[in-house]
């Protein structure tokens, strides 16, 4: 349910940024994945600190990967979550490099 409840807001927001406001696609795209990634990571750090359900490393990871790498990064900031854990740093590496190419790509005309 988490993953959905993510990427259904991801897209919402994406299609509302792009079609109604105007917005480019790609901008929209990281824009409209940036709230439900640092949600996602909100939600976890309090359930991690309340004992209840937690929403599983791959979903936080994919929505990295996604386009919700600035939601990520000020999430893992913001709440300190996953911050001992390497390979969250190492996917938020990743997937930094692989939206500022693509974006670059996009922009400088392929």
């Amino acid at each position: 349910i988490p993953l959905l409840a993510a990427a259904g807001l991801g897209i919402v927001l994406f299609l509302a940024l792009w079609l109604i406001v105007g917005v480019s696609p790609l901008l929209a795209w990281l824009v409209g994945w940036t709230p439900p990634a640092f949600a996602a990571y909100g939600v976890d750090k309090w359930q991690a600190t309340h004992g209840g359900w937690r929403i599983p490393e791959v979903v936080l990871h994919g929505l990295a990967l996604v386009g919700g790498v600035v939601g990520a990064w000020a999430g893992r900031i913001v709440f300190r979550h996953k911050t001992r854990k390497p390979v969250f740093l190492w996917v938020l590496i990743a997937a930094s490099v692989l939206w500022i190419v693509l974006a670059g790509w996009i922009v400088l005309g392929r």
